[in-house]
């Protein structure tokens, strides 16, 4: 059973998805859940179902004291390097949160600090309190919303299914089309990379 609060029942949770993918952006959620919010589904993105995902999505957004959402791009990705953007995510996303909140919990071992308010990392937090893992489902029904819309632009790497993560059927298409403007030119893309004409 997940915990509502870490500390502080104005405190917001904040996850990323998408940082090892080879394509799309890195997206980040951040929420603020009500004092008496219950949820018995709710859990980390990704011991959910995408059907059990798109269910919670409309309930967070209803139920949330305030949530935010915020992609970063490959631009932004390879000038920054992934651990860095990711930071940049999940800060764009608390910024856009009212009220502002008092403390906030953050998956994982490493964040940077975000001006004037404490934070705390939690390994695995996803798993042990909810607002860590309502974040990690709005980040990633919102990364895997995007990743189908540009789908229809090169259907030919099915990031409709893999969502842009280094599986051998996107690793082939690479091969075959190379690279589009959504892949991270940063990454290795291929293990023969020096080969790969960008």
């Amino acid at each position: 059973m997940l915990k509502l609060c870490y500390r502080s029942f104005t405190e917001a949770g904040t996850d990323e998805a998408g940082r090892g993918c080879l394509a799309g952006p890195v997206t980040a959620a951040a929420i603020i859940l009500p004092k008496k919010f219950e949820n018995t589904i709710l859990n980390d993105s990704k011991q959910l179902s995408e059907r059990k995902r798109s269910f919670l999505r409309p309930i967070l957004e209803k139920e949330a004291v305030s949530f935010s959402i915020c992609h970063v791009f490959e631009d932004e990705i390879d000038e920054l390097n992934i651990l860095n953007a990711s930071f940049l995510a999940m800060h764009r996303a608390i910024a856009k949160l009212n009220p502002v909140p008092s403390f906030i919990i953050v998956d994982g071992n490493r964040f940077k600090s975000y001006p004037n308010i404490e934070h705390e990392c939690i390994i695995k937090g996803d798993g042990k309190y909810m607002s860590i893992a309502a974040a990690s489902v709005l980040a990633k029904t919102f990364r895997d919303e995007y990743m189908k819309k540009i789908h229809e632009e090169f259907p030919m790497y099915n990031w409709k299914k893999n969502k842009g993560y280094p599986t051998k059927e996107h690793r082939e298409a690479i091969k075959q089309y190379g690279l589009t403007k959504y892949h991270r030119k940063s990454f290795r893309q291929l293990p023969e990379q020096l080969t790969l004409d960008i």
